[in-house]
């Protein structure tokens, strides 16, 4: 019976270290090759989230952070499939969003961000 509780309470603790997890959504109309996630104060893109993987049009993906990361600003890069063409969003506080869903209007040829 107490391993129940602790269990209980070890795993709110741990989902509240990693704030910064959301769901990207791909509504853009095409499939997206690689995502990048980088702290806002990094001159890097880090890796591709995505490793060899391809967010198709319609799919989303969890983006998992490691616990011990505190930072909440972060910027969000994605290259498309079809021409490697690519979109950026800066300082994002992903301790505050937890889904970003993004679009490409083909009038206007810019791709946008929702984030909820």
């Amino acid at each position: 019976m107490a391993l129940v509780a602790m269990i209980g309470f070890a795993a709110p603790l741990a989902a509240a270290e990693a704030k910064q997890d959301f769901t990207l959504v791909n509504k853009t109309g095409y499939d997206i090759d690689k995502v990048f996630v980088s702290p806002s104060k990094s001159g890097d893109w880090e890796e591709d989230v995505l490793g060899k993987d391809t967010l198709d049009d319609g799919d989303s993906w969890e983006i998992k952070f490691h616990r011990a990361t505190r930072t909440c600003k972060w910027d969000l890069k994605v290259v498309y499939s079809d021409d490697g063409s690519s979109a950026v969003w800066y300082d994002i506080d992903l301790c505050s969003v937890e889904k970003i869903t993004i679009r490409y209007d083909r009038k206007r040829d810019k791709t946008t961000a929702v984030f909820d």
